[in-house]
């Protein structure tokens, strides 16, 4: 195939790892920024996210030749959403007869050198790039819970000189670890499963590979880094890796942050926090969302020690798109669960109306056409229900572990005498479909339980 030369301000198709080609800008990176080594980039900025990227020239594509191409085999409300920034963008270029807002630093109109800003601000003050800001966005901060915007997705990170470590690669584990390395932080990883599953071994290769050093134990990472984060699959991982053998406990020393993003039950993360606090210093920050680069970005929950949040600013900033600080240990972990609760529900919900649907004689499609046009429509009813019609369950969330988030909340509310009848019903949904197997498929397979 023609090599494709581009140029600063050209319109491309950029494809990042596993996810689909997006329409993006290619754009000057700011000075600091390093173009990795043996590798031939473009810096190129996405629309319809704020996200940007080095991407290699063979993952690029001029956007005009394959616009066409790409809309047909991308679909969903975020992509269309991004297409149409371009197309806004463009227009607006016209409009101004085909020349750009000066937006590199490189001079004005009149050949004046302007001064290069941080690439933050120059996002904000871009007009050009204007229309891809949702004017939608509200300001929905309570005066009692600390939120903190992330600015990774406009590449203002500074990293913290802090050693990181991070324990667990699995499905949420490992895009955390990989946004921790694209924005430039030490990290040094550690997997349960390595010694088991060889092709976890070459799973840790690729972080390595990336720039990730290799843990032998959790006892030993947590003892080499000033902050040890840890994402694993339920309550008694969570305590496996704090105090079984070679565990976090045999490590950590006065002045060590721990933090456990796992989703766990308040009592769990009750008990970690007094045996870690007792040794270091110990923040509870459950994800909410998934990794994937265009729809989804993690929201951390955080709760526990104020100083370790802070300590982890640059970290969190970079793993996702806003944290939320709530208070004492435990908050974290009773919000974690009734967000969960609530979207398996709901893609219980969702399941069930594709199945009626079908067995009254209506067409799927159009109906999730007809969702997609409502006030429910959403990026997550978009892309679990053409998953479903697809056939297509690739895990994105476990269904193992979102019925474990609904038993967990189940048990919460039991705590609370509090009732929860939908998530008690979505959770015996969720166990028929674990009883056919559906364990280690996404959460949308639920789908299956309705159809045998």
């Amino acid at each position: 195939m023609a090599t494709v030369h581009l140029r600063i301000g050209d319109l491309v198709w950029g494809k990042l790892g596993r996810y689909p080609p997006w329409p993006g800008k290619v754009v000057s990176p700011p000075k600091d920024l390093k173009k990795p080594r043996g590798k031939k980039c473009h810096f190129v900025k996405f629309f319809g996210t704020e996200d940007h990227a080095w991407i290699k020239v063979e993952q690029l594509k001029p956007y005009h030749p394959h616009k066409e191409e790409m809309i047909k085999i991308n679909k969903g409300k975020r992509f269309q959403q991004a297409v149409d920034a371009v197309e806004d963008f463009l227009k607006k270029k016209e409009k101004q007869g085909g020349k750009e807002q000066n937006s590199e630093g490189k001079g004005d109109s009149k050949g004046k050198k302007t001064p290069t800003k941080p690439l933050k601000i120059l996002e904000e003050d871009d007009e050009d790039l204007s229309a891809l800001k949702d004017p939608s966005e509200k300001d929905t901060r309570s005066t009692s819970i600390q939120a903190a915007d992330s600015t990774a997705i406009n590449g203002s990170i500074t990293p913290t000189d802090k050693r990181i470590g991070f324990l667990g690669l699995g499905l949420m584990g490992s895009g955390i670890v990989s946004n921790l390395l694209k924005m430039g932080h030490v990290v040094t990883v550690w997997n349960r499963t390595v010694e088991k599953v060889p092709q976890d071994n070459q799973h840790c290769d690729l972080f390595i590979q990336e720039g990730a050093r290799l843990g032998r134990t959790p006892a030993e990472v947590v003892s080499m880094c000033d902050i040890t984060f840890s994402c694993v699959s339920d309550p008694k991982a969570a305590r496996d890796l704090v105090l079984g053998p070679s565990g976090v406990l045999q490590g950590i020393r006065p002045g060590k942050c721990y933090v456990e993003m796992s989703t766990v039950d308040p009592e769990t993360i009750t008990e970690l926090s007094q045996v870690i606090s007792s040794h270091g210093r110990f923040l509870e920050a459950p994800v909410a969302g998934s990794t994937g680069l265009y729809d989804g970005m993690l929201v951390i929950l955080a709760a526990g020690d104020r100083t370790v949040y802070e300590d982890c600013s640059s970290c969190f900033q970079a793993m996702g798109k806003t944290s939320f600080f709530l208070g004492e240990v435990g908050n974290a972990a009773r919000m974690m669960l009734i967000l969960n609760m609530v979207q398996g529900s709901f893609m219980a919900t969702i399941a069930e109306g594709l199945t009626l649907a079908q067995a009254t004689g209506q067409s799927q499609h159009t109906f999730l056409d007809i969702l997609s046009q409502g006030q429910m429509a959403s990026t997550f009813v978009d892309q679990k229900c053409q998953n479903i019609l697809q056939g297509n369950f690739k895990p994105d969330y476990y269904l193992k572990h979102i019925q474990k988030d609904l038993r967990l909340a189940i048990s919460m509310g039991d705590t609370a005498n509090h009732p929860t009848p939908m998530a008690a019903a979505a959770n015996e949904v969720y166990k028929r479909a674990k009883a056919l197997d559906q364990s280690d498929n996404d959460m949308s397979a639920v789908y299956r339980a309705y159809i045998h």
